[in-house]
């Protein structure tokens, strides 16, 4: 089977009412990000941080993969799929997807402030201890703080994702503006022979030169139109 490889980004989720940081209304016009989304907003006011992602997590209670998700799960009965997104929800697992790289963390698990990646003190949160306090203690002592990749901060998993990149019979984009990296740079690491689609209902200028699929539709027709495509390209 070819080995396709998914970028998302926030018009990922959007449709399932995840608000985006960065469109009018979005989250960083009530939230700057510099309080929120870096370790010196942390050390600032690690309550109000904390507090701020427990909202988050409470969100992912109310909702649901859209059928963009779904899709992408779908495809794996044709590919060997790999999802490797910007978004710290857990909607592509819902939706079905086994094999998930999450570049800036998971709002589902807490970690050390001192070591944040040390998997001794990572913790994946039921629903119900979704509400982390201040003086929540990790396993080394310190305080519980959001197992998210703040502006800043060492992104450890995009190497996995170079990996899954550079083997891409196909390599799809979605609701991403390619504006953040390391991120917007795995397009460079895509074999010259692999097909790129960008799935978004908005241009997106990628910088590259490549030749790319557009379809200009939100995730989930979007997906349902890759879907049709991908039928006519012949099973390796």
């Amino acid at each position: 089977m070819k080995n396709l490889v998914v970028l998302s980004g926030a018009g990922m989720s959007a449709e399932s009412g995840i608000s985006t940081f960065r469109d009018a209304g979005g989250l960083w016009d009530k939230y700057p990000v510099e309080q929120v989304a870096t370790p010196e907003g942390y050390a600032r006011n690690p309550e109000l941080v904390i507090n701020f992602y427990n909202e988050r997590r409470k969100q992912l209670l109310d909702v649901k993969p859209n059928a963009g998700h779904i899709g992408i799960a779908e495809l794996e009965k044709d590919f060997n799929v790999t999802v490797v997104t910007q978004n710290v929800d857990n909607l592509h697992e819902r939706g079905g997807s086994k094999r998930v790289i999450h570049l800036h963390g998971e709002l589902t698990k807490v970690c050390s402030s001192r070591d944040p990646y040390n998997p001794h003190y990572i913790k994946e949160l039921k629903p119900d201890e979704y509400e982390v306090k201040l003086g929540d203690k990790a396993g080394d002592g310190t305080q519980l703080r959001p197992f998210i990749v703040w502006f800043g901060e060492a992104v450890p998993e995009i190497e996995t994702a170079v990996d899954y990149v550079e083997k891409a019979d196909i390599f799809v984009i979605i609701g991403t503006s390619m504006n953040v990296y390391p991120a917007a740079g795995l397009l460079n690491y895509v074999p010259r022979g692999a097909e790129v689609y960008l799935i978004d209902p908005k241009p997106v200028d990628v910088h590259s030169m490549r030749q790319i699929h557009i379809i200009q539709k939100g995730a989930s027709e979007g997906v349902h139109e890759l879907k049709t495509l991908l039928k006519v390209v012949p099973k390796g």
